[in-house]
């Protein structure tokens, strides 16, 4: 069974930044769709950034030009890189893998999985 770890998370001040790490451990082959979701208070989960596997890159507006998502696909590795962070950055980061084949002897294929989540809180 595939799981994703992600670190990275904490306290910071308006304007600094962060960088977030989420790795996929298991018997993985390849994962199509690795990215980031936030759930502020009172708020909807909502997209902040996405790659594909080949490096295809998707971003909600708000982060735009702030917030820089990679991966590192040998190592089933996708992070966020967050600067200029805002107090309205603050929520649980969830990571999110999509399609991952894997499987050492039988190959199968998870859809949606996710982390546990890792507070990011940005103080005014």
């Amino acid at each position: 069974q595939v799981q994703l770890v992600e670190s990275g998370g904490g306290l910071v001040q308006a304007g600094g930044s962060l960088r977030l790490s989420c790795a996929a451990s298991g018997s993985i082959l390849s994962i199509n769709v690795m990215g980031w979701y936030r759930h502020a208070p009172g708020k909807q989960r909502e997209l902040v950034a996405a790659i594909t596997f080949d490096g295809s890159t998707n971003y909600a507006d708000s982060v735009k030009g702030r917030f820089t998502i990679s991966r590192d696909t040998a190592k089933h590795t996708v992070y966020l890189q967050m600067n200029s962070l805002k107090p309205e950055d603050t929520g649980v980061y969830y990571c999110n893998a999509d399609r991952i084949v894997a499987g050492s002897t039988v190959r199968y294929v998870e859809y949606d999985v996710w982390g546990q989540g890792t507070q990011v809180t940005v103080s005014s």
